[in-house]
């Protein structure tokens, strides 16, 4: 029974690791990527591997109080991504009308 843990503490340990790598490279992307979409879809990367994180260290130290931040932070991160996705198309609604202001007056 004990080799079962041990081999559940490696399998627990190495995923979150490769999750800790993962969050870093999906920082990477948030900061430099190419455009607006690029970095809400990182950042809604990150909030994901955080809450699957918290999920796995509830499971690895046995404590069901991380299963209720868990739960917080899912509610949290949706909140953030829809409200980032909600100012980037205000952002490019705008642009988009000052595009066709500037045609109309072109053309004029």
């Amino acid at each position: 029974m004990s080799q079962l843990l041990y081999a559940y503490q490696v399998v627990f340990t190495v995923a979150l690791i490769i999750f800790a790598v993962l969050v870093i490279l999906c920082l990477f992307r948030a900061i430099l990527g190419p455009s607006m979409a690029d970095r809400i879809v990182a950042i809604n990367m990150i909030g994901t591997l955080t809450i699957m994180m918290i999920g796995i260290l509830a499971i690895y130290l046995k404590e069901g109080y991380l299963i209720d931040v868990c739960l917080v932070y899912a509610m949290l991160s949706f909140l953030a991504v829809i409200v980032l996705t909600k100012i980037h198309m205000s952002l490019y609604l705008r642009k988009k009308q000052r595009e066709e202001e500037r045609k109309e007056k072109s053309h004029v």
